[in-house]
C-alpha cells in the first residue's frame, strides 16, 4: 500500500502501472505481491491460505482480483439495505411523503459530489483505506487517525445491527423459532464469505446488488400501476390513487422538527456508498473500470432512491399504523415496501420484497465486515492500529482484521437479553453520524488536494479523472455535510414528538460527535501533528504514472463526438 504520509510514502512502481484508455500496465507478479500458484490457496480454502503472504518486491498488500462488473455493481446498487427498503417507512412517519423526498434528494446531491470527489483521488491515489489516507495527506494526520477508527467503528456496530435485522426478516413469516438460531446462521454465511477474500465480497455484493436492483425496478413498475389505479379489484388501488396522501393525511409530519429528522435516516440509507473507492484498491486496474463505476452512482441516486421513494409517499400514508407502531426502526412489517403488496391485495409480493430486504441486509452486513477490516488493516500499516492488524494471509485477506469485524458480529446476541435493545440503541447511536465525517472529510480531502496541486504548479489536464463539479461540488458537499449536522443537533435538542430531550436522548441522537473528537485528541496527542499547510502537502509521491499520449488521443476523440454523445460519456 502507498503511504499517505509523504515523508514514508516510496512510491513504488507496482503502485503506479495502471492503465484507462492508457494507463500503463499493471504490476507484474514479479514485482507486487506473490500470487500462490495452487488454485484452493490463492481463493482461501486450504490451512495454506492461512499462513503470511509472500510480499516479494512490491508492496501491494491485498488482493487485486475486483473486476469491472464488480465495482459498477457496488457503486449501483451495494449500499441499498434496510436504511432505504425499511428505515423509509420511519422517515415517512416522522416528516411525511414531502420531507422524505426533500431529504433524500439533498443527501443524494451530497453524495454526487462525495462520490466524484472521492474517484477523483483514487484513480490518482488507489491505496487501501482510501478514505481515512486522504484525509492524513491532505487535511491533518490527526484527523485521518479519528476518520480511520471512526469508520471502522461505524462498521463494527453495523455488523450486529445487521445481523439482528435478518432476524426480524425471518420472524415475519415465522416468528416462533428463537432469534438466536436465524442471527447465526447469517454469522456463519457472513464468515463464509469472508473465507473467499475479496472475490467472495465482489461476486456476493455483484448477485445480490442485481437481485436488489431488479426488484426495486419491479416494485416501481408495480407501483405506477397501483397509483393510476391497476392494482387488483379489491385492494387499496383498485382505483385512481394520484397525489391523494399528500393532501390528506398531508406533505409533512412533525413540522421542521420532522424536516430536520428525516436526515440521518437518509444519511444511513447512503451509507456504504463510498465502498466503490475502497473497493477501487482491489481492482486490476482502477483507473480503468472505477470512473466508469462512479458515474452509475448518478442513477442508482436518481431511479432508485428519488423515484422510488416517491412511490412510496404516493401510496403509503404517513399515518399509517404499521409505521407509527413499529416495534423498531428496523421493524420489516413497517416496510413500505412490504406494505405496498400487502395493501395492493397482490398475493406473494409482500413475501417476495421481504426476501429482498433479508438479501440486502445480508449484504450490508458482509460490506461491513469488508469495509471495517480493510480500513483497519490500513491503520495498522501507517502505524495507527496494532501491528497484527497489518497481517495478510496467501489469498490476500487481511486475516486478523477480519476475524475482529466479525467478533463484533457476536453483539447481535445482545438483542435477546432483556436490557439487550437500550444497549443495541446505544451501539446504534455510534453509527448514526459516522458516515458524515467521513463524506464530509472527502470532499475537504479533495479540496486541499486541488489546492496542493495548483500550488505545486500543476494544471487540471494532468489529472486522468475530474470530478463533474470540480472543487464547488465538494464545497456544495461539505456545505451540505455540516448543515446535516446541524441539523441532527437541533433535532437531538427538540425531537420530532414535541418538547426537549432529556441528556440519555441527546446523547443518543448526537453520540458521534464527541467520539470522533475524541478520536481526533487521542490521533493528536499520539502523533503530535496539525494541520497541514499548502506547502506540506506532497501531491507527486506515490501518484500512478500514466501513458498521457493516448489519454490525449482519447480526449480529442471525445471532443470531436456530437454533445450528444460526449454527454451520454458523462453520465454513463
Amino acid at each position: 500500500m502507498v503511504s499517505s504520509d509523504p515523508a514514508a510514502s516510496n512510491g513504488s512502481k507496482d503502485e503506479k502501472d495502471i492503465g484507462l484508455p492508457s494507463y500503463s500496465p499493471a504490476p507484474t507478479q514479479a514485482e507486487g505481491a506473490q500470487r500462490p500458484e495452487n488454485w484452493a490457496t490463492r481463493n482461501g480454502l486450504n490451512l495454506d491460505s492461512f499462513k503470511k503472504r509472500d510480499y516479494g518486491t512490491g508492496i501491494v498488500e491485498l488482493d487485486r482480483s475486483m473486476k469491472p462488473r464488480h465495482l459498477h455493481m457496488i457503486a449501483i446498487g451495494g449500499s441499498i439495505g434496510a436504511g432505504f427498503f425499511v428505515g423509509s417507512g420511519s422517515a415517512l412517519a416522522t416528516g411525511g411523503p414531502a420531507t422524505l423526498l426533500i431529504d433524500f434528494l439533498i443527501i443524494g446531491i451530497m453524495m454526487f459530489n462525495v462520490v466524484y470527489a472521492l474517484g477523483e483521488l483514487a484513480v490518482m491515489y488507489p491505496v487501501s483505506g482510501g478514505f481515512y489516507t486522504y484525509a492524513t495527506r491532505f487535511i491533518d494526520p490527526s484527523w485521518g487517525f479519528a476518520m480511520g477508527w471512526n469508520y471502522v467503528l461505524q462498521w463494527a456496530v453495523v455488523v450486529p445491527l445487521e445481523l439482528t435485522v435478518c432476524s426480524i426478516s425471518i420472524s415475519y413469516w415465522n416468528a416462533e423459532i428463537n432469534s438466536a438460531v436465524w442471527i447465526t446462521v447469517f454469522y456463519v454465511f457472513i464468515i463464509i464469505i469472508n473465507v473467499f477474500g475479496t472475490l467472495g465480497y465482489a461476486e456476493e455484493e455483484f448477485w445480490a446488488s442485481l437481485l436488489k436492483l431488479s426488484a426495486t425496478v419491479v416494485f416501481m413498475f408495480i407501483s405506477l400501476v397501483c397509483v393510476l389505479g391497476g392494482g387488483p379489484e379489491g385492494g387499496w388501488y383498485d382505483h385512481y390513487y394520484g397525489a391523494r396522501l399528500w393532501y390528506d393525511p398531508g406533505a409533512f409530519r412533525h413540522g421542521f422538527r420532522g424536516f430536520c429528522a428525516v436526515f440521518v435516516t437518509a444519511a444511513f440509507s447512503f451509507s456504504g456508498t463510498e465502498l466503490v473507492g475502497l473497493a477501487a484498491a482491489e481492482a486490476a486496474n482502477p483507473a480503468k473500470s472505477l470512473p466508469g463505476a462512479i458515474k452509475q452512482v448518478f442513477w442508482r441516486i436518481t431511479l432508485f432512491y428519488i423515484l422510488g421513494l416517491t412511490f412510496v409517499g404516493l401510496l403509503i400514508p404517513s399515518d399509517d399504523p404499521h409505521l407509527l407502531n413499529a416495534t423498531s426502526s428496523n421493524d420489516v412489517a413497517a416496510s413500505p415496501f412490504v406494505l405496498v403488496g400487502q395493501y395492493a391485495g397482490l398475493n406473494g409480493f409482500n413475501h417476495f420484497m421481504n426476501f429482498i430486504i433479508l438479501v440486502s441486509v445480508v449484504s450490508i452486513g458482509v460490506s461491513g465486515v469488508y469495509g471495517g477490516s480493510r480500513t483497519l488493516t490500513a491503520l495498522a500499516q501507517q502505524g495507527y492500529a496494532p501491528k497484527i492488524f497489518s497481517y495478510v494471509d496467501r489469498s490476500g485477506r487481511p486475516t486478523f482484521s477480519v476475524g475482529a469485524l466479525l467478533a463484533f458480529g457476536l453483539l447481535a446476541y445482545l438483542n435477546l437479553a432483556a436490557a439487550g435493545p437500550t444497549i443495541f440503541n446505544w451501539l446504534l447511536a455510534l453509527s448514526g453520524l459516522a458516515a458524515l465525517f467521513t463524506w464530509g472529510s472527502i470532499c475537504l480531502s479533495h479540496i486541499r488536494f486541488r489546492r496542493a496541486w495548483a500550488y505545486h504548479g500543476h494544471t487540471l489536464d494532468e489529472i486522468p479523472f475530474k470530478a463533474v463539479g470540480g472543487v464547488y461540488g465538494s464545497w456544495l458537499g461539505l456545505i451540505l455535510v455540516i448543515l446535516v449536522l446541524i441539523a441532527q443537533f437541533y433535532v437531538a435538542i427538540c425531537p420530532p414528538s414535541g418538547g426537549f430531550n432529556d441528556a440519555s436522548g441527546f446523547f443518543q441522537s448526537y453520540l458521534a460527535f464527541p467520539v470522533v473528537i475524541l478520536f481526533w485528541l487521542g490521533g493528536y496527542l499520539w502523533k503530535r501533528t496539525g494541520w497541514l499547510r499548502t506547502h506540506q502537502i506532497d501531491v507527486d509521491t506515490g501518484r500512478r504514472e500514466v501513458d498521457w499520449d493516448e489519454i490525449n488521443e482519447y480526449r480529442m476523440q471525445l471532443a470531436a463526438q456530437p454533445a450528444w454523445l460526449r454527454i451520454s460519456n458523462a453520465l454513463f
